[in-house]
């Protein structure tokens, strides 16, 4: 990983945007790069949402977020649109970036070793070098330590549960065609039950009706005698 006081890759990337981001293009300006392993996984949906929720205080403050993994343009523009991301997130499948920086390391998930995004971030300065790094990185709570890194105040909480729910697309739509279903097939039962209650009061009525017209008609017997 590079360390603060060296100079960014040059790099040029796109956007999930359509935008080509470059090194060369925000020579001038503060900026955060954070790299993740992959798009619309537990941990990186996680700190995306929570860099989305706390992105208005980073604007406050004139410091751009980027989002950087090896994920193509395609799976970035279906993470952002899914969960209402509102930076952008660099496609880097060969690494250009993600590489020189320091950022493609070795990984070990249950005794197998593989290669993999590291997840860290990165301050660039407007001089074009590292101000500070972080090569260790909780996913709910990043995005206000590096907002606080930069003099920010009031990072917003990000519950995991509560701010990572799809804001548009298909698992809204399946769960609103089940919550339909489900209506439909309650609303027979409730009409059945309601017929079932009318015909017991309907022979209810009849057997009193009945009851009483045979009592009557022995009163009448009675009084013939």
């Amino acid at each position: 990983m590079r360390k603060p006081g060296s100079t960014v890759p040059d790099f040029s990337l796109t956007a999930s945007d359509g935008r080509s981001i470059s090194a060369k293009g925000l020579r001038g300006q503060r900026f955060v790069l954070y790299f993740y392993p992959k798009d619309d996984t537990p941990g990186c949906t996680r700190e995306a949402c929570a860099f989305r929720d706390n992105l208005p205080a980073f604007g406050k403050l004139g410091v751009p977020v980027f989002g950087v993994s090896a994920d193509s343009e395609a799976a970035h523009r279906k993470f952002v649109l899914k969960y209402g991301l509102n930076f952008p997130l660099l496609a880097d499948p060969e690494r250009k970036l993600i590489e020189p920086i320091g950022a493609w390391v070795e990984k070990s998930m249950y005794g197998r070793k593989y290669m993999g995004v590291a997840r860290c971030t990165f301050v660039i300065g407007s001089d074009g070098r590292i101000e500070t790094a972080w090569d260790k990185v909780a996913p709910d709570v990043h995005a206000g330590e590096v907002l606080a890194y930069l003099g920010g105040a009031g990072a917003a909480s990000t519950p995991a549960i509560a701010k990572t729910k799809p804001v548009s697309g298909k698992p809204v739509a399946k769960k609103a065609a089940a919550k339909k279903a489900a209506a439909k097939k309650v609303a027979p039962k409730k009409a059945v039950a309601k017929k079932a209650v009318a015909r017991k009061a309907v022979a209810k009525k009849a057997v009193a009706k009945n009851t009483a017209a045979k009592k009557g008609a022995a009163t009448k017997r009675a009084a013939k005698r």
